[in-house]
């Protein structure tokens, strides 16, 4: 994965209107269909952050479940707004206490690796702290499942060790 520590935590900027872009930038030897796979793949997928239970088309819709949260997972209704496989996927879910999200997921050959390009975008003001720390743990469970690495370690344990660099 990407050893460059700023981007592997994600960068938080404030865009002209107010709105927070939060960005990852992860990259992998391993070819763009590889990670494109991990990305969309049921069985891939659910490895790393949960399941998606419907339609796998632009403007399909189905729910999403993050099965690695504590508690027990709770579907959410998602929408697919973008899918140029294996170059750009776009979806937008509900999540439970939060305003909708968008997530962009760009992906593309880059001096013989695949850089995977992660954005999301919050609300002016919001505290995005958790949603950095969270995807962060996210984005290194991805590359365990790319890399064939460990998978990182329990929530508890990876806040314990990454929080501080983030403030918690």
């Amino acid at each position: 994965m990407t050893e460059d520590l700023e981007t592997r935590r994600g960068i938080v900027t404030i865009e002209d209107d107010g709105r927070q872009r939060l960005e990852f930038r992860c990259s992998w030897p391993e070819p763009i269909e590889d990670v494109w796979s991990a990305l969309t793949e049921p069985e891939r997928l659910a490895r790393w952050i949960g399941v998606y239970d419907g339609e796998r088309v632009v403007g399909g819709r189905g729910t999403f479940a993050m099965t690695h949260e504590e508690g027990e997972p709770v579907g959410e209704p998602m929408t697919v707004v973008e899918c140029d496989p294996p170059r750009r996927l776009v979806i937008e879910w509900v999540q439970q206490d939060t305003d909708g999200w968008r997530v962009d997921l760009d992906l593309w050959r880059e001096g013989g690796r695949t850089v995977l390009r992660f954005v999301q975008f919050f609300g002016a003001g919001a505290d995005v702290t958790d949603f950095v720390l969270g995807w962060h743990w996210y984005m290194d469970r991805v590359d365990a499942e790319v890399g064939g690495r460990s998978v990182p370690a329990d929530w508890e344990t990876f806040l314990a060790a990454t929080g501080p660099a983030h403030g918690r």
